[in-house]
């Protein structure tokens, strides 16, 4: 990861010290007196993805990120020898490295309620429903992938954790607010879509076994949703993001969501409190899952920072 910090003049020899102490960290240059706002200088450099959560935190005790800066970038390519010496110092491996004021800050963005989170997920929950009355698998997939709701429950495992109470607040507001608008909103839709004859209460009604699994949640939803949080979790935290999107369409948040404004517009409340019940699980099973390795990666972070100062 390339990383650039402004120092204040009168710390940045200690910076250096810390960094040209670390094996972990290559290509080290110090531009003086460059920086203008924050005022001071600035050192930049590389340092191995598995080391870059201890570098940032031990700049941070020295009071950089209050009175300088500190930024972190993933670098695609890097051809350099040092570097590669670098990666080999650092212990562990990049691809499972966290750098948590990474994580931190990527998921306090999906926290906030926005009015894009909310058409997103308005979008998703009403072509979800539109999925469940047609009774159409890809369509319940499609919503899936637009849904945005995995972002805020993974704000608030990291919240959670990192005992954020404002991101546990705000990510809440988000889920809660986030679902209430868009199930209101495809209610509408629904009647809108039934008044123009496009669908009907017969349609959700009749048999519709590809998908009425959505409102019939047992012990399984809960194993696939937990599964699901682990999965979504490590591909936020590690270097493996391509795994996010299996994620998205594991679990029947958006469809259940769906499911709930159809059976509310159609006066049906058993598919109605079904389809709760399995939001309501998989909300909870990924929350649960996310907090749990969450935990056990602090831990482990924790044992090995233990253990190299240890050996140290």
């Amino acid at each position: 990861m390339h990383l650039r910090v402004i120092s204040p003049a009168d710390r940045t020899d200690e910076v250096l010290d810390l960094l040209t102490r670390d094996p972990a960290v290559a290509n080290l240059v110090v531009h003086r007196g460059a920086a203008i706002d924050p005022a001071g200088d600035v050192v930049i450099g590389d340092v191995a993805r598995e080391s870059a959560d201890e570098v940032v935190t031990a700049l941070k005790k020295l009071g950089i990120a209050s009175s300088g800066s500190i930024a972190l970038d993933a670098v695609a390519v890097a051809l350099s020898h040092r570097n590669s010496e670098a990666e080999h110092a650092a212990p562990g491996d990049g691809g499972d490295a966290v750098v948590w004021d990474e994580i931190e800050q990527r998921t306090g963005e999906e926290s906030r309620l926005s009015v894009t989170f909310l058409l997103f997920l308005t979008i998703a929950t009403i072509i979800a429903g539109i999925g469940v009355l047609l009774d159409q698998p890809i369509l319940i997939v499609g919503a899936m992938v637009v849904g945005p709701e995995f972002g805020p429950l993974a704000a608030f495992c990291v919240g959670v954790v990192r005992r954020r109470p404002r991101v546990i607040l705000r990510s809440l507001v988000a889920l809660v607010v986030g679902f209430a608008v868009a199930i209101a909103i495809t209610v509408l839709s629904t009647l809108a879509l039934d008044a123009l004859g496009l669908v009907d209460r017969e349609m959700l009604v009749n048999p519709r076994p590809l998908t009425d699994f959505i409102w019939r949640p047992d012990a399984l939803s809960w194993v696939v949703g937990f599964l699901a949080g682990v999965a979504g979790i490590l591909s936020l935290t590690t270097a493996k993001s391509g795994a996010l999107v299996g994620v998205l369409i594991s679990v029947t948040t958006v469809p259940a969501a769906g499911n709930i404004a159809v059976a509310i517009a159609y006066g049906a409340p058993e598919e109605a409190w079904g389809s709760a019940g399995q939001l309501g699980i998989n909300l909870g099973a990924i929350a649960t899952a996310g907090i749990l390795t969450l935990a056990v990666q602090r831990w482990a972070r924790r044992r090995r920072a233990q253990a190299v100062t240890g050996s140290s």
